[in-house]
């Protein structure tokens, strides 16, 4: 069974998400789980990784990790993005989309468990870290697939996927 074994905040600078967006009817059985798939099979990731000069780890902490970013929109439509944060002025290529996020601080909750078991905890995590005190922005949270938390796994098997919100001081 998975559980939160860490709560924190991370400051982070101004940041430029780049990949592709998804909507509900882009799930299969009930996940974006083949969207992912897609990505690794055309090297995606690794067209991204070539926009920077350099390591994405020296621009922040867990740069380089990549990312499931989402939001409900005021008109109720769920998005699903898949990609990469870069630094504030990368130009994304051709058929990728954007969107910028100002510097700021994030609540991250490090979701512990079997792989198939650390997904869908967002509402948990957004719930744990409102009962810590942080005051978390409900416009925007992403998975955060960080190496090497998530891609080795421990002795038991386990990984550890970030959950992070944008909160407000």
């Amino acid at each position: 069974m998975a559980k939160i074994i860490k709560v924190y905040k991370e400051n982070v600078p101004a940041l430029r998400f780049i990949g592709k967006k998804y909507l509900d009817a882009d799930r299969v059985d009930g996940s974006f789980g083949a969207k992912w798939g897609e990505w690794f099979e055309n090297d995606w990731f690794g067209l991204l990784e070539k926009l920077h000069n350099g390591n994405l780890a020296d621009y922040h902490e867990n740069g380089g990790a990549y990312i499931g970013l989402m939001r409900d929109t005021v008109e109720g439509v769920f998005e699903y993005y898949v990609g990469i944060f870069m630094p504030k002025d990368t130009a994304p290529p051709e058929n990728f989309t954007f969107v910028d996020f100002p510097a700021g601080e994030l609540g991250v909750c490090w979701v512990y468990g079997a792989e198939h078991e650390v997904y869908m905890h967002e509402g948990e995590c957004g719930e744990r870290l409102t009962a810590e005190g942080f005051n978390v922005d409900g416009s925007w949270c992403f998975e955060r697939y960080a190496c090497p938390r998530f891609t080795a796994p421990d002795e038991k098997g386990n990984v550890t996927l970030d959950i992070c919100f944008y909160i407000k001081s």
